[in-house]
């Protein structure tokens, strides 16, 4: 059985018993998450969040990027939102990474990229909270608090 073969398997049984079809699309609590795409994190899980309750956010390093501030900015006026959690993790790949590296890698065509690496897990959530509370695009009274997790133990950290 093919890896698609597996996924279309489990939607069917998940399909099945689907009984959430009436949800309405603004998040039920009002809160958006932004987090790493990292397959170890499973945000649903470790926050206790049911379909419907929040926006989830995922990315390489789990930064509010430009697109992550659009989502966030839609999120909020569009939907209502009123607070973001940006969660960073322990053991993460973005931990180091080198624009220098992946441009030798990728070639000419990455020249221009900058792919976001970051050597200080805590300032990489403190700068992804600064860029939520300094746009202009979201009122002073949109709250951002920073965690990180941990991998090993499954615990977050506030990031102060």
């Amino acid at each position: 059985m093919t890896v698609r073969d597996e996924l279309l398997a489990a939607n069917e049984r998940y399909a099945s018993t689907f009984g959430k079809g009436g949800l309405r699309s603004p998040p039920a609590r009002r809160f958006a998450v932004v987090t790493c795409m990292d397959a170890r994190l499973d945000p649903a899980r470790f926050l206790g969040l049911e379909e419907g309750d929040a926006h989830v956010i995922r990315n390489a390093g789990g930064l509010v990027t430009e697109d992550a501030l659009r989502s966030l900015v839609i999120s909020h006026h569009e939907l209502g939102t009123q607070e973001a959690y940006v969660i960073g993790h322990e053991a993460c790949g973005m931990i180091m990474l080198s624009n220098e590296r992946m441009r030798a890698q990728l070639g000419p065509a990455a020249a221009d990229v900058d792919f976001l690496g970051f050597t200080d897990l805590d300032e990489a959530v403190r700068g992804s909270l600064r860029k939520i509370r300094e746009s202009p695009l979201l009122p002073d009274s949109f709250g951002a608090t920073g965690f990180v997790y941990d991998v090993r133990t499954g615990r977050l950290r506030e990031v102060t």
